[in-house]
């Protein structure tokens, strides 16, 4: 074996070895799975997960699923549910890779439970379609529709919107952007949260 390859080798297995057991490479890492437990819950489709070793809790968006903005009716609903279920808890997190605001987007599962398709199959989010794709949670939308249930419920005044539509009309949730939409006291109430 020559010298430069005694060099490469420790070197090759010493990363190796770091991305194996790093939870801090393995949580930036997309593609990559690790545990890790939740310490914040954004929204009804948006977790902090911070990884055994420690450190900055990593963004995640959750794949597969688009939830009520937290300003829009059954926002807080849809996140109250996910929090109720995963705040402070150990999860999976299957990472596939990082959308356009450096979150990691992911399915999370708990307790062998995929927490996306709880969440549409309880009615606390829309199943994220893309162009003719009804999304990976099609099935669990639809037995909720069927059902009555959550954003589904016959009881809303009017239909929920989809939150990319809602967001396309009032863009995103920024308290000084809803005072109008929610009332006066709204980015009070946004800031004792």
């Amino acid at each position: 074996m020559t010298f430069a390859l005694w060099v490469r080798l420790p070197l090759a297995v010493t990363f190796a070895l770091a991305m194996v057991f790093s939870p801090v490479s393995a949580a930036g890492a997309s593609g990559a799975v690790w545990s890790g437990v939740v310490t914040y819950v954004v929204d009804g489709d948006t977790v902090r997960v911070r990884a055994p070793g420690g450190g900055k809790p990593v963004s995640i968006r959750m794949d597969g699923i688009d939830a009520p903005e937290v300003c829009q009716a059954g926002g807080t609903t849809s996140r109250d549910a996910l929090k109720l279920r995963v705040l402070g808890k150990r999860v999976a997190v299957y990472g596939t890779m990082y959308d356009d605001y450096g979150r990691l987007v992911a399915r999370i599962v708990l307790d062998g439970e995929d927490q996306g398709a709880w969440m549409v199959a309880h009615g606390q989010a829309w199943s994220y379609h893309y162009r003719a794709s009804a999304g990976p949670y099609a099935l669990e939308q639809q037995k909720a529709k069927n059902a009555g249930i959550g954003l589904f419920s016959k009881s809303h005044a009017k239909a929920p919107v989809y939150p990319r539509y809602f967001r396309k009309q009032h863009g995103s949730c920024r308290a000084e952007a809803y005072s109008q939409i929610a009332g006066p006291d709204f980015s009070e109430r946004m800031t004792r949260k």
